[in-house]
């Protein structure tokens, strides 16, 4: 009986990877991975899986989500052991739902492998907690991939207004939006925002700054890379244990 499994494969370091996911890898007929998922996993494969790639850049897709759908499908319909493999959590921006509801329409069997997300794990690796007694009691994970101005956006921006730790995923290309919508809403212009790029690998880097001057700072970072907003980003002087 085939059976799809959902699997998140983490924030880059490797070793970050859950037990449930590297077992289910290494009894893969199949893997359909994207772009964020560490190449080093495929390495663990049997012999005979086959892959297929079908990541995502900005502006840069190598096939609409749809068309992903259907492929996990199509090879549901042939092998018995089918992973999806996508970065961080299938199910924190990753599209897992709709996968999943995709393969529920059809009737194939699927399992979901939560993975360890990058809203939490590269602010981590970062030095920087999300949440921290007496500065922060709650943190928010947001797509920074919404363009902020768009009549019909989702987010909430008024409700920033608060010292919840704020994480932007996928945002860097909107960062200058983000900034100048949170100093719209009321933050300062010198509230503490850092972007971490490529978290949790060897090529990992942080840059810190405030709202006001985080575009000029981070111009030029590679993505991928995260944004965080907070007070909890000046504990990282204290915390910084990656980089020493």
């Amino acid at each position: 009986m085939s059976r799809v499994y959902l699997t998140g494969a983490g924030p880059g370091d490797i070793e970050l990877l859950t037990m449930k996911a590297h077992r289910v890898i290494t009894e893969a007929d199949v893997i359909i991975y994207d772009r964020l998922a560490n190449p080093e996993i495929l390495e663990m494969t049997k012999d005979g899986c086959e892959f297929v790639y079908v990541g995502k850049e900005d502006g840069r897709h190598t096939l609409p989500q749809e068309e992903i759908n259907e492929v996990i499908y199509q090879n549901a319909l042939k092998h018995n052991v089918v992973v999806r493999l996508k970065g961080g959590d299938p199910f924190v921006f990753g599209r897992g739902g709709e996968e999943g509801a995709y393969l529920h329409e059809r009737g194939v069997k699927f399992e979901i492998i939560p993975g360890i997300t990058s809203a939490v794990s590269v602010p981590a690796y970062a030095g920087i907690p999300v949440t921290h007694r007496g500065i922060a009691v709650s943190f928010r994970v947001v797509t920074g991939h919404e363009s902020p101005n768009k009549k019909e956006s989702q987010i909430a921006w008024e409700n920033f207004k608060t010292d919840d730790t704020i994480v932007f995923l996928m945002g860097l290309h909107n960062l200058s939006k983000i900034s100048s919508k949170l100093i719209e809403v009321g933050k300062p212009e010198d509230y503490p925002c850092a972007v971490i790029s490529r978290g949790t690998t060897k090529d990992q880097s942080v840059v810190v700054g405030t709202l006001g001057d985080i575009v000029q700072k981070a111009e030029g970072v590679p993505t991928p890379a995260l944004i965080i907003v907070g007070k909890v980003v000046t504990l990282r002087k204290q915390l910084d244990w990656f980089h020493h």
